[in-house]
């Protein structure tokens, strides 16, 4: 779509070119910021200028540009030990998104537009990531991707940050992991994501795409199926949109949980 309200395109290559001015947003891959009217939005400001590398590794940390698109993570060869690297792949495909959207689309605009169905919100939630965030004062600061998305379309983010990456912790990427995903129609909107990772330090479940924001359950160890079923059933808040109903995605969502729990203890869903 053209924004027809934009009047400037700037494309910074230092950091202190990066100051967002009232009706400028940042421009990644564009493929949600070109899809629909903009109210409001007279500049962008193109961030895949400032050159930052795809990914950086060192001994505890997997870093992920925001500018990183979902094609480039895939093509990222993995560690040996990298058990939980399958669920990058598992999530990419949770978008239904073609080659063509994989090659533009970027990591930190699915987080950014933060809706329910953004699947690289259920990976780095599940991997325990922390964004990155650069603030117009110069500094930055980082919270869990998990504490970032507060809601739909609604992150905790000041006015003039940006996200610069995602920290993952390597520990994460060592661990095992497993997904569940369905939605109304074949080739659908997900209705319901729910993905797990657990290893000797605890089990980790996160659903998404039914829940306005994701929903995270921890445990110490592998839980017995009523620890999960209460702890689904005490959560009140499902999304409601044309892609299913709250009662709909509790219900599948539980479901999954379950299932992935009998996954992690080693017996039969």
């Amino acid at each position: 779509m053209d924004l027809v309200t934009v009047r400037t395109v700037r494309t910074p290559s230092h950091r202190d070119q990066l100051v967002l001015a009232p009706g400028e947003r940042p421009l990644g891959g564009g493929t949600w910021l070109f899809s629909e009217e903009q109210p409001g939005l007279t500049g962008l400001v193109d961030l895949t200028t400032l050159g930052w590398p795809d990914v950086e590794r060192s001994d505890d940390v997997l870093t992920i540009a925001a500018t990183c698109t979902i094609a480039a993570l895939q093509r990222v060869d993995p560690e040996p030990d990298w058990l939980a690297w399958s669920l990058v792949g598992r999530c990419a495909n949770a978008l239904l998104a073609s080659f063509k959207v994989w090659n533009v689309a970027t990591v930190g605009g699915n987080v950014g537009v933060a809706l329910p169905a953004g699947a690289m919100i259920a990976l780095l939630v599940t991997l325990d990531a922390e964004a990155v965030v650069w603030t117009p004062s110069g500094g930055e600061r980082r919270t869990p991707v998990a504490a970032l998305v507060t809601g739909v379309r609604e992150l905790a983010l000041e006015d003039g940050e940006v996200i610069r990456a995602f920290a993952v912790p390597t520990s994460a990427l060592r661990a095992r992991t497993a997904s569940r995903r369905t939605s109304l129609s074949p080739h659908g909107r997900s209705g319901a994501l729910v993905t797990a990772r657990w290893d000797d330090d605890g089990f980790v479940l996160v659903v998404t795409a039914a829940t306005p924001r994701p929903l995270v359950l921890r445990w110490p160890a592998v839980p017995d199926a009523v620890s999960v079923r209460a702890a689904m059933d005490a959560h009140d808040d499902w999304y409601d949109d044309p892609h299913g109903s709250p009662d709909w995605r509790r219900g599948v969502s539980t479901r999954f949980a379950l299932e992935l729990r009998d996954e992690a203890a080693g017996g039969a869903a």
